[in-house]
């Protein structure tokens, strides 16, 4: 899984399987396009994304996750339920804003 943190007035942080990044998706209209560089974080292990998925809780930071150990990762960290999960080409993401 690749993290990111993109700092500005409150962090977005970014989760996203990595063998999807480098990939679009489209259907019915929507989108999830992991070509740029928004997705393209550090290289962590599940166990490590949910202790930062923790803090970053802490400080009300926005969450995008993308891809089944990702968004296993944000259950594990409390982030999400199962209520919170959309999916796009059978792929589940979540936004989440604290």
């Amino acid at each position: 899984m690749l993290i990111k943190l993109h700092r500005s007035y409150r962090t977005v942080v970014t989760v996203c399987d990595s063998d999807l990044i480098g990939k679009i998706f489209e259907e019915e209209g929507k989108q999830l396009d992991l070509r740029g560089d928004f997705f393209k974080g550090e290289e962590k292990s599940f166990k490590e994304i949910v202790e930062i998925l923790k803090l970053q809780k802490k400080e009300d930071s926005t969450f995008n996750i993308i891809g089944k150990e990702s968004i296993e990762a944000a259950k594990e960290a409390n982030l999400i339920s199962k209520d919170g999960i959309m999916k796009l080409k059978n792929i589940p993401y979540a936004l989440i804003l604290l």
